[in-house]
């Protein structure tokens, strides 16, 4: 998920900078969501992790 994340961020740099501002936003917006999904589901394994092992 965060290598995704990863690749739409690299896709709205690119549209960015060759001027395609509806492409680029719309990137930004993905990969802003799977970021904070993968932030969510990481907390919640490290989490789970650590109730486990007690």
């Amino acid at each position: 998920m965060l290598y995704w994340a990863l690749v739409f961020f690299v896709v709205a740099l690119i549209a960015g900078a060759l001027g395609f501002g509806g492409i680029a936003s719309a990137s930004s917006g993905i990969a802003q969501i799977l970021f904070f999904l993968f932030l969510v589901l990481f907390a919640i394994s490290l989490i789970m992790g650590l109730v486990r092992r007690r």
